[in-house]
């Protein structure tokens, strides 16, 4: 079996821009790995890969692949050698075969690897702690790295997220922790071997994958048995019935687990809850991300504290700071009374989650109304959960729907936006149909007042918009004055 080499041979990443190629990159190059790779166009993610070293282009092209293949160029002469090398190839699960610089790496014969065969090796370097679930691991495993950075365990971070706290979505500590995002979409997560691994959470979510909720159970199974010390989440039903952790935690006092959180509050700073671990009193959480759900994520964190030797007050004071990752409830402007929020919930129960934390900023008197603007992401995702997306709104005010994001899938569905928005019908009596960004923006121009909280959610592009609305707004104001 291929092997990947982290002893000097270059690595090139196809798509180096996307999320977790992004997080992989920027730890070999601050490992002063030779790194390049492509992407459709520049980001702030790909300018800092540059800062730190990283060659980027800016199209998926074979010519790419010419900077190996040339003893005298520049850029053989940075890397350090003096004969031609084959650089280690990087694709994710969205580069396909007819990608031109995939089909030239082919034919020059250069090993290629798989996105996640890059995350394996780095888990098996580390005492590492791999977080993966349904949902909740973006937060999760934040908040863990978060936790360990604060706690002076100087832990190396990768996750599918942005974080402020190291400025992006990956870090490179000198301890021997390393805290991860394992990703099950594409069934990957079966590589990986962690000393400690956690399970948020088990449902379907990706149908463009997997057929039924069983072949999603086996895969999480495998990681089960793979990872040293299995930490797990009793509220999922499906943990329950099909894993067997050794460690465990729950909201529910009667769970048996063996953290449990209780007598939750909220107000407009967050949320608080007493923890106890085996039937002893540790202490009060205080958790400024909202929602039940970031209490569970929170709650798995002081898991691994626990098993890490911390003490609980030093847990609780690092979680006490954490403000969150970007795209998790993360607010990105006010005007005018209204607060606009990006939000990645995607599936029915992410969007129960969120919407039910935006809630509570109602019920606390900071918002009047929660308006859901949502972007159905793949074709697959939505026919598959049709019904359950129509059950998902029940918290807010007002429901916005646009066309379906494909995330380059075929619709052999023959599916519509307005197919979507007949089944919410069904169950909330404010939606709306607003197709693309131009009827959306002029639509909120319209229906936007004081006291709105207006929550832009999906894992498509929907959030791009929300700049743009921000300003509109601010110049409609200027103009009422």
């Amino acid at each position: 079996m291929k092997t990947v080499d982290f002893n000097g041979k270059p690595f090139h990443f196809i798509g180096i821009g996307g999320i977790g190629m992004s997080a992989l990159a920027y730890i070999l190059a601050k490992r002063h790995l030779s790194v390049s790779g492509s992407d459709l166009k520049s980001s702030h993610i790909t300018r800092r890969l540059e800062e730190v070293g990283a060659r980027v282009f800016t199209s998926q092209e074979a010519s790419n692949l010419e900077i190996y293949q040339s003893s005298s160029s520049k850029y053989m002469t940075v890397v350090g050698n003096s004969k031609l090398t084959q650089p280690q190839i990087i694709c994710s699960t969205a580069i396909h075969n007819n990608n031109l610089e995939y089909q030239a790496a082919l034919e020059l014969g250069y090993p290629i690897f798989h996105r996640s065969d890059v995350l394996a090796a780095l888990i098996q370097e580390y005492q590492s702690i791999a977080v993966a679930g349904t949902h909740g691991k973006t937060t999760t495993s934040s908040l863990i790295g978060y936790m360990l950075l604060q706690t002076g365990l100087d832990p190396t971070v990768i996750i599918g997220g942005e974080v402020d706290a190291w400025d992006g979505n990956a870090r490179v500590g000198e301890s021997p922790y390393l805290v991860a995002e394992a990703d099950e979409s594409d069934g990957s997560l079966t590589k990986h071997y962690a000393k400690i691994g956690i399970v948020t959470n088990i449902e379907l979510d990706h149908p463009d994958h997997y057929q039924n909720l069983d072949q999603v159970v086996k895969i999480f199974q495998i990681f089960e048995k793979h990872s040293e010390i299995l930490i797990a989440s009793l509220d999922c039903p499906n943990i329950r019935q099909y894993l067997k952790p050794q460690i465990t935690y729950s909201l529910d006092p009667q769970s048996g687990a063996d953290y449990i959180a209780q007598n939750i509050t909220y107000d407009q700073h967050g949320s608080k809850a007493q923890v106890w671990e085996k039937g002893q009193y540790l202490g009060q959480l205080e958790v400024k991300i909202l929602g039940t759900h970031n209490i569970s994520n929170a709650l798995a964190a002081v898991a691994v504290g626990r098993q890490l030797g911390l003490e609980f007050n030093q847990i609780a004071d690092a979680i006490a700071t954490f403000t969150g990752a970007k795209r998790r409830f993360e607010e990105k402007g006010a005007v005018n009374g209204i607060t606009f929020i990006d939000d990645y919930a995607h599936h029915p129960s992410e969007i129960k989650a969120t919407l039910a934390a935006a809630r509570l900023k109602v019920q606390h008197n900071q918002h009047k109304r929660v308006m859901a603007i949502f972007q159905p992401h793949r074709y697959t995702r939505t026919a598959t959960f049709l019904k359950e997306f129509g059950e998902s709104f029940e918290d807010a005010d007002l429901v916005i729907l646009t066309d379906i994001y494909n995330a380059g899938e075929t619709n052999l569905q023959n599916l519509q936006g307005q197919t979507v928005v007949d089944e919410v019908k069904k169950h909330h009596s404010n939606v709306y149909y607003c197709p693309d960004y131009k009827s959306i923006s002029n639509f909120l121009q319209n229906l936007l007042q004081t006291g709105d909280l207006a929550l832009f959610l999906g894992a498509g592009n929907l959030n791009q918009m929300i700049p743009e609305t921000i300003a509109l707004q601010a110049a409609q104001t200027k103009i009422v004055a």
